[in-house]
């Protein structure tokens, strides 16, 4: 009888680091007994499993109803229609309960789709298997060869005619509802927080949803996939810090990309009108609830297009992924009911400080008008910041917080957009958005600078800053300088933080929630 089956669990918060290793000692002695009379579970290579358990559950149901509707109130025909249309399968799993009957037990067996019950008999799967099946342990992976029904309690369960060992599970499980509670140790083994937590597993098969539906989305618009370098010489598009790496073969030093923005824009240079990339981006700061150094970014471009082209896309992409994904145009999150179905909001940023500061940035024309104004709201700011940079930190102390429906905040002051073109009617502000959801910063888009004399000075002031300090500036790039030079034509471009995207869809806390493995400290 397995070590567990009479505790019907793996070990508890109560039991000792000494109590697990009893254990592994005990699962470690029938594996050698296993070995030595030459049934080695390893050793097994395949298995053929012909239907998910998800599947026969949907397949026995609708086999069930038809039989219903057929026979009406007829139980005798009822029972020999449901014998007749016996479904017969092979399921794979891993088990995750136990409850000893002696000579019928019944298992709940765990595959990616769902759980079902198995009801395993010595007279079915004969005296020798049912001896060698009840010497496994919860957590063990096996395969069940039978016949679907309907217990008398109602619950669809697998009828074993043979079960077979197909790997041995040496480390036991923690319990259920107990061993799980450390977050700490739920991130660092993910493994069996998938294996232990149905809720974490939904929530990556609705992540894989979401990045399948927004390819599926993109692609529809004509827009082609593409993938550029993660290691650079030069790591810009973005304001944040790198890390540096060195390459041994070339005997340089060079960064990991902290963005896909230059190299995706020499793409549409190229003559590639619609591209789009999704992968992992690097940025040397915090780790918090929604900042993980490494994290996954979409970001496309289109020419022939504005930063309103980008708000349109934006939106409905948004509303197409909450349908697709969540089957509403209205998600919850915690307790915030977000309504996608409703057109965004615009606010440009000077309006929307003006509405929860009461400070109206257009009636300050001087750099000292805006620190006056910054001291008298205690608001922070360094010797290195402009008007503009006081704007924006304006905007994040009085305004971010209150954006809850999606809201598009537009025309960013230049100081803080290096790539982005001027408003010809405000050459202080640029063609710009950012769209709020949930009081977090959901993307980021332009009206692309395409003028390579425009963004040589621009990259220059970038050079000034980085020279003062700022870890986070622009360095000029003259290879990208002098594919503006060859010529880009007007282009729309945005970038998407994918993991908050599904931190939303998903009702998750936190970035960790929705990153199969987070960056964590190591272990001393």
């Amino acid at each position: 009888m397995a070590e567990e089956n009479s505790i019907n669990a793996a070990p508890d918060e109560e039991q000792t680091e000494q109590d697990i290793n009893i254990l592994k000692k005990i699962r470690l002695e029938k594996l050698e007994d296993l070995k030595a009379r030459n049934k080695d579970p390893y050793e097994i290579t395949k298995y053929d499993v012909t239907i998910s358990n998800a599947g026969l559950r949907k397949a026995y149901e609708e086999s069930e109803a038809g039989i219903i509707a057929e026979c009406g109130d007829d139980e005798e025909k009822k029972k020999a229609a449901l014998e007749a249309a016996r479904i017969n399968v092979r399921i794979a799993g891993r088990i995750m309960s136990w409850r000893d009957m002696g000579k019928a037990n019944f298992i709940d067996v765990h595959d990616a789709s769902d759980r079902i019950q198995v009801y395993v008999r010595m007279n079915d799967v004969g005296e020798e298997t049912f001896s060698e099946f009840k010497k496994w342990d919860i957590g063990d992976i096996i395969g069940v060869e039978g016949y679907v029904f309907r217990t008398r309690k109602g619950e669809i369960s697998v009828h074993a005619q043979n079960v077979i060992l197909l790997s041995k599970s040496l480390a036991p499980l923690p319990e259920k509802w107990h061993g799980l509670k450390n977050q700490d140790l739920r991130y660092r083994q993910r493994y069996t927080d998938l294996i232990c937590n149905p809720s974490v597993r939904d929530t990556f098969v609705k992540r894989s949803k979401i990045i399948a539906s927004i390819r599926r989305f993109l692609d529809g618009r004509g827009f082609m996939e593409v993938e550029t370098p993660m290691l650079v010489s030069n790591a810009g598009g973005a304001a944040a810090r790198p890390f540096d790496t060195h390459y041994n073969a070339l005997d340089e030093d060079v960064k990991l990309r902290i963005s896909l923005e230059l190299y995706l824009k020499r793409l549409i240079v190229g003559g590639l009108e619609r591209v789009y990339e999704i992968g992992r981006v690097f940025r040397n700061e915090g780790v918090d609830a929604r900042h993980n150094p490494e994290f996954t970014l979409m970001e496309l471009y289109q020419a022939y297009t504005d930063y309103h082209g980008m708000m349109e896309l934006t939106e409905t992409m948004f509303r197409y992924l909450a349908n697709e994904v969540c089957g509403s145009d209205k998600v919850r999150y915690g307790d915030l009911e977000i309504d996608f179905g409703k057109p965004f909001e615009k606010l440009t940023m000077t309006d929307a400080v003006k509405k929860y500061s009461g400070v109206d940035f257009s009636q300050i024309e001087t750099l000292e008008q805006a620190r006056a104004a910054a001291d008298e709201h205690n608001v922070e700011y360094e010797e290195r910041h402009k008007k503009g940079d006081i704007l924006n930190l304006f905007f994040e102390q009085f305004v971010e917080e209150h954006l809850l429906q999606p809201t598009f905040i537009m025309d960013h002051p230049i100081e803080i957009s290096p790539l982005t073109k001027k408003k010809p009617d405000a050459p202080d502000y640029v063609e710009r958005f950012e769209l709020y959801i949930n009081g977090w910063e959901m993307c980021n888009a332009y009206s692309e600078l395409n003028d390579p004399v425009d963004q040589r000075e621009r990259f220059i002031e970038q050079e000034k800053l980085l020279s003062q300090g700022d870890e986070e500036a622009n360095r000029i790039d003259e290879d990208f300088l002098y594919a503006l030079e060859i010529g880009m034509p007007p282009t729309g471009g945005i970038g998407y933080g994918i993991d908050r995207l599904v931190m939303l869809l998903t009702d998750s806390p936190a970035i960790r929630d929705v990153l199969l493995f987070p960056t964590m400290k190591s272990l001393e």
